[in-house]
């Protein structure tokens, strides 16, 4: 059974939502799916049309030439500033335990997922958190201003 979705007790203000934006440039998109209809797939494509490198991570999802997928964080090279959790509320423990492993800068779960204690583990390791946010919105939001 899924478990429901927790509301923020502590999230990033608007002015550090502009400040990740803006000096980010590598994100690792987990949950990424291959499903050009998913919203994990726009948000992920709008993203790389807007000058970041995406890396899409989901161990199920077919590659194609256009597309590489990779099996969790630890896969993907180089840096991470980013990862952009889509995932149930029951896998963002892991994926953020992923990402501090990494070494990510900012863990962000889209709109409609909060992990609190997740989220402190993240703050305890030096990462910044986004919860409950749609990363592409806050950056057309951004463009727009």
């Amino acid at each position: 059974m899924a478990q429901r979705c927790e509301i923020p007790l502590q999230n990033a203000s608007s002015d550090e939502i502009r400040d990740i934006l803006k000096s980010a440039r590598r994100i690792a998109v987990v949950g990424h799916s291959d499903d050009p209809s998913r919203d994990s797939y726009r948000v992920a494509r709008y993203m790389a049309t807007h000058g970041f490198e995406v890396f899409p991570v989901n161990p199920n999802a077919r590659s194609t030439p256009e597309l590489k997928f990779y099996p969790d964080l630890a896969s993907v090279p180089g840096p991470i500033d980013i990862v952009d959790i889509f995932r149930q509320p029951e896998a963002i423990p892991e994926a953020v335990d992923q990402a501090i492993r990494a070494r990510a800068k900012v863990v962000w779960m889209q709109e409609g997922l909060a992990h609190n204690a997740a989220a402190a583990r993240a703050r305890a390791a030096g990462l910044k958190v986004v919860m409950d946010r749609c990363i592409m919105r806050e950056h057309r939001a951004l463009a727009q201003r």
